[in-house]
């Protein structure tokens, strides 16, 4: 069994939402033209200033998603 990795993107700043949101219509792209099977695309709202984007995908997929879309950050997924 295949363990679920998050790839996560910061945005900071007073439209970081607006940002966010936005970016998740092109990770949605991208896991359309590449095929991907993936579990979650979505943002999280920490404060004003501060949202988070990610996308949950199989460990097997890391390699070619992390260097095509460059995420700040990574962690196993709960």
């Amino acid at each position: 069994m295949s363990r679920k990795i998050k790839l996560i993107w910061d945005f900071k700043g007073p439209n970081s939402l607006k940002i966010a949101e936005h970016h998740c219509i092109h990770l949605k792209e991208y896991v359309q033209l590449e095929k991907l099977h993936v579990y979650e695309i979505e943002t999280t709202f920490v404060s004003e200033m501060y949202t988070i984007a990610y996308m949950i995908i199989d460990e097997k997929n890391i390699d070619t998603s992390r260097k095509a879309l460059k995420p700040h950050r990574g962690q196993v997924a709960s």
